[in-house]
This record gives structure tokens, C-alpha cells and sequence, in this order.
């Protein structure tokens, strides 16, 4: 049998900080109890993470010089939504921005929240095919090369930790299973 959880119940909620990607937050809220207390986290637009696929299966992937870790991650193509776009949009944006491809068909497979406790965040997770090639555009802050894996060196380099990006590997761990399966 299910326990019945209660609400916290918000007292007062503000941001603290805004930038373009993300808004800091801070809450004061009541517990079921009445005890209160302060609750600070980041809000976003949430995110789309794509999976695109090629003709012969392989997957396109990234590897991208991240500053907070100075050094070289191997992830799947991803991004922020930005204010007026839908998450699909973001998915179609960020595929050609970090990979050159565009795609003709584009399916929606799951979502995931990445920083539970930390952020409201919520990442959209897209498999990309019949991709065609138009040119990437990268941020100036992206330094980004594009090579493919087959679906199972992927899943090898996960388990050999040279992927250890986790909204790549949540996103694979949604979508590996349509990776097989004819689009």
C-alpha cells in the first residue's frame, strides 16, 4: 500500500538571481508538521537532449570542451529551451547548432528530471532520423567535434566511463531501445 504524502506548503517564493539560462530561487515553506524552513534551487525552461540516428545506425555524438571540468566530454546533443520555444524546436535547434544535421523525423521517446532536489529542470529526450546535412553553427563558447558510435560501442563507452555526461546517459538509457527499432 502507497504511504500518503503531504504537501509542502509555500510561503514565499523569490528569485534571487536571473540569467539567461536559469533563475535562482529561494522558498520559504511549511512542512505538514508546521515547521518552516528555507528551500533554495535553480529553475529552468527545461532542456531537450536528441539522439539522432543515421541511415546506418550509427549515432551521432559530440565531444565538447567543458569549462567547469576543463576537459573533453562525450555527449549526445543537447541544449536549453529557450523562452518561446517548444521542446521540439529546442531538439531541431540544438541538433543542427551542435551536430550540422537536420532531421526529417523527429520523435519525442521521454523526459527525465536531471537534478532532482537541486532543480526543477525537466530534459525531453528525442530520437532524430533521416538525417540530412546543413551546416553546424555552435555557440562561440562551443568547441564541439562530431564523430558517430554504433548503438553498442555507445553502450560500451558508458560502461567504461569515457561517457560520463549523465543527461547523455539517462537520455540513452530512455531511448536505447527505439534505437533498434525501425523509424
Amino acid at each position: 500500500m502507497a504511504k500518503n504524502f503531504v504537501k509542502w506548503k509555500t510561503l514565499i517564493s523569490e528569485e534571487m538571481l536571473s540569467t539567461p539560462w536559469m533563475s535562482l530561487y529561494h522558498n520559504l515553506f511549511e512542512l505538514p508538521n508546521g515547521k518552516k524552513s528555507n528551500y533554495y534551487y535553480i529553475h529552468t525552461r527545461g532542456s531537450s537532449l536528441i539522439i539522432p540516428v543515421k541511415e546506418d545506425g550509427k549515432i551521432l555524438l559530440i565531444r565538447q570542451y567543458r569549462y567547469l571540468l576543463d576537459e573533453v566530454s562525450i555527449e549526445m546533443p543537447c541544449g536549453g529551451i529557450k523562452e518561446g520555444q517548444s521542446e521540439q524546436d529546442a531538439a531541431k535547434s540544438e541538433l543542427i547548432e551542435e551536430t550540422g544535421y537536420d532531421c526529417k523525423r523527429l520523435k519525442k521517446v521521454g523526459s527525465f528530471v536531471p537534478y532532482n532536489g537541486i532543480s526543477d529542470e525537466v530534459c525531453h529526450v528525442f530520437v532524430a532520423s533521416k538525417l540530412f546535412y546543413v551546416g553546424d553553427d555552435p555557440d562561440e563558447t562551443e568547441q564541439i567535434e562530431v564523430f558517430d558510435a554504433t548503438p553498442d560501442e555507445v553502450d560500451r563507452m558508458i560502461e567504461k566511463g569515457r561517457i560520463t555526461d549523465g543527461m547523455s546517459i539517462a537520455g540513452w538509457a530512455i531511448a536505447r531501445n527505439y534505437i533498434n527499432k525501425k523509424f
